[in-house]
Order: C-alpha cells, then structure tokens, then sequence
C-alpha cells in the first residue's frame, strides 16, 4: 500500500508540472482543443519512457523528466514566426521534429567521445547554487500569476474566484509536510492536489474535461508530418543541446545529493550512457511530435518534501504515464487538471529548492572573487528576467530564445567568470614562481 501512495504522489507531481508546457504550446500554435489534447498524449507517452530509461539504464535516480523549458522558448519563438507569416505551421512545426533530432544526434557524439564527464567539472558549488537560486526566480513568476488565475481560462488580470482556492492550496500543501500524522506528510501532495480541485469545482472555476471519440488509441509518431531541415533550427539545435546538457548534469548532482541525505545509496552515475539515453528521449520527442524531455531539477525538492527517494514508486509512475497515454479518456482526464491548482500544488517542493542552492554556498569559501562572480551572475541572470519579450522582438530567432532566459544567462555567466578567475589565478601563480 506504501509503493501504491508512493507511486500515485508521483504520478501527480509529474502530472502538475508536466501540463503547462504542452498546453500553452498548443495555443501559441492556435490547435484545436482535439489537437492539443493529442499532443499532451503524446507527452505523457515521452515523460513516461524517458524517465524509464534513465532510471534503469542511465543515471538510475528517481528523477522526473519533463519537457524542456528551452524548447519551450524555442517553440515560443516559432509560434511567432507563424503568426507573422514568416513561415507556415506545417513547416514550422516540421522543423522542430528535425531539430529534436538534431540535438539528440548531438547528444550520442558528445557520450560517444566521452565528453560528458569532462564538462561535468565546470558545475562547481557556486555554478549549481547559482543554477538553483536563479531557477526558483524564474519559476517564481510563472508561479504567481498561474495561481492569481493568469492565463487560466482565457483571463488576461487577476481572479479573484481562482486566485482564493489557489492560495488556500497553497496554505494545504504548507501545512500537510508538517503535522506530526505520518499519512499526511507522506502524501501531502497528492492530498493537496485533490483538495485543491475539490475547492475549485466548489468556487465554479474547474475546467471542463475535453470530449473524446475513442477509448484506446496509441500515439501517433510524425504527428506534424515528417522533419523538415533549415539551418537556422540547425544552430538552434547546437546551441540548445549544449544549454540542456548543462541542465541535465546540474539536475542529477542535485536530485543525488538529496538522496544522500535522506539515506538512499546512490552509485557513480555513468554521465556518458545518461546524456546517449538522453539522446535517444529527444530524438523520439522529433518522432512524436512533442517536446523533447530533461531531467527536472525540482525533484529534488519533491524528495525534500515527501521523503520519497526509491526508485521502485518512480518506475511505477513511469510506467503509469506511459500507459494512459493509450487511453484518450484518462488523458483528458487528467489534462483537466486545473493549473492554478497544479502550480500551487508543486509551489513548496519548488521553493525548497532555494534552501538547497545556499546549501551550496556554504561549500565554497566566500571570498572577494566569489561573491563578484556571485553578484555579477545573480544580477545579470534575474535582470534577464525583466527584459520584456516584444523588446527582443527583432533579434534573430537563436537570440530571441535566450536574451530573457534569466536563467541560463546568469549560470552561462557564472561559469565563464570563474572559469576566468581560475585561469589569471593559475598565472598568477606560475609568475610567482
């Protein structure tokens, strides 16, 4: 009964953070509901096999793979060359499938030559505590305004009939991790969620859920058609698998350390084999017509807040979002998951992971070089944040992806600086010599 709550916690915090992306993708692209519904069955189907693999066969941590916020801005940006007319639908969405594939190809060179592991040293404390700090800042907007009801239901201000049930969520999955009855810490997420949707069908603000025609039907590959090549996705491509290998490398050392700390037995995680089966999980987000999945760095605080480090109830939900994705109806069913409610849901387990960055400070000596690096990478990752997008609007397409990306600028930042401090100190030291 343990592993069934266990799994099923799982399975909902997967759920919670996997709605948005393909959701809100399908509507930049203008889908019908019907097509935005096939494309979330799509997702669950590569979350589902993607954590599988790595699991099992790569860096073999309980680690939730969604899809990448990257690609999301790259999906962003192609939503927008449509919408001006610049390029058709059919051809846009083509050339992302062959730009999914294009980066995983990358990936299979990068384990193939065994680079992974030497890349794997410039993620020092301080990079990965600024890769935390800067990722609960990013995440705190869209936190914020999902839960005030922004983007729900077509609302373009704050509601306050969505925003009250979200923050009464949100008090409920404060309180559940610390009452004393062991239930209730174990399971607060999956207890928030389902009162969370409790209160909104009470408030009138649930979603209705999408009609279906059929009960069992698989995923389909080359949904948008067969890949299309172009260099401009070429460059893209490069440059995003460089940005979502760091992501991934940053993901596992935090997602192991919390492990550690909560007594699991965590073995040397083969970086080379994880970033070829990351390979193999973008290529098929190409084959079907979805976003390619990375490792998730808030895991580690969903291991933080439920205590739940093993890696059987994992597998299990692995397997469990690979499987509804055969079945339209539970599909739909659980996209009517309400996002205000899945935001204020997965808010703590997120917010922990601040706690976890300073945690990473504290391993490094704070001297005058540090904290340049520190409070020039911080301010130039969360001013990134604030540049808004129709002020990048003209930048070329690669630009345009990252000019605003607060954090990959800032731990881009972080690791060239010191990388520079390291180097004029190495100098330093042979001149003396």
């Amino acid at each position: 009964m343990k592993v069934f709550f266990s799994s099923f916690q799982w399975v909902v915090f997967i759920l919670a953070g996997s709605l948005v992306a393909p959701i809100a993708a399908g509507h930049a692209f203008g889908l019908p509901p019907e097509e935005i519904s096939s494309l979330m069955q799509r997702t669950f189907l590569l979350i589902g096999i993607s954590g599988l693999l790595q699991t099992v066969f790569g860096h073999r941590l309980p680690l939730m793979e969604n899809p990448a916020g990257l690609w999301w801005g790259v999906f962003t940006v192609y939503a927008g060359l449509i919408a001006s007319g610049t390029l058709g639908l059919s051809a846009g969405l083509q050339q992302l499938e062959m730009g999914m594939i294009i980066a995983g190809v990358l990936f299979a060179i990068v384990a193939l030559f065994k680079w992974t592991e030497k890349i794997t040293k410039l993620f020092t404390p301080l990079v990965v505590g600024t890769y935390l700090i800067l990722l609960v800042a990013q995440l705190s907007g869209s936190f914020m305004k999902g839960m005030m009801g922004i983007g729900y239901l077509d609302s373009t201000e704050v509601n306050l009939h969505v925003a009250v049930p979200s923050i009464l969520t949100l008090f409920i999955a404060m309180i559940l991790p610390r009452v004393k009855i062991t239930f209730f810490r174990n399971n607060s997420i999956l207890l928030s969620l389902a009162m969370g949707w409790i209160l909104f069908i009470l408030f009138g603000v649930s979603q209705p859920q999408t009609p279906v025609s059929t009960v069992f039907s698989a995923p389909k590959p080359f949904e948008w058609g067969m890949p299309v090549f172009d260099s401009g996705i070429l460059v893209t491509s490069i440059f995003i698998s460089l940005l979502l290998l760091t992501n991934m490398i940053t993901s596992i050392k935090v997602t192991a350390d919390v492990v550690k700390s909560k007594g699991g037995d965590v073995k040397p995680i083969p970086y080379n084999r994880t970033t070829a089966i990351m390979g193999v999980n973008s290529v098929l987000g190409g084959v079907f017509s979805a976003m390619g999945c990375v490792p998730i760095s808030g895991t580690a605080g969903f291991i933080l807040t439920t205590g739940i480090f093993q890696r059987l109830p994992f597998i299990i939900a692995s397997v469990f979002m690979m499987g509804i994705s055969f079945f339209p109806p539970l599909t739909a069913f659980f996209s009517s998951i309400p996002m205000p409610v899945g935001y204020a849901t997965i808010f703590v387990p997120f917010a922990s992971m601040f706690a976890l960055g300073l945690k990473e400070y504290s391993n490094i000596e704070l001297n005058d070089n540090n904290k340049f690096i520190l409070g020039t990478s911080l301010m130039i990752g969360i001013g990134c944040m604030f540049i808004p997008a129709s002020a990048i609007g003209h930048l070329p397409g690669l630009l345009r992806t990252v000019a605003n990306n607060g954090l990959i600028m800032g731990m881009v930042t972080c690791i060239v600086l010191e990388q520079v401090f390291r180097l004029t100190g190495r100098k330093k030291v042979v001149k003396s010599n």
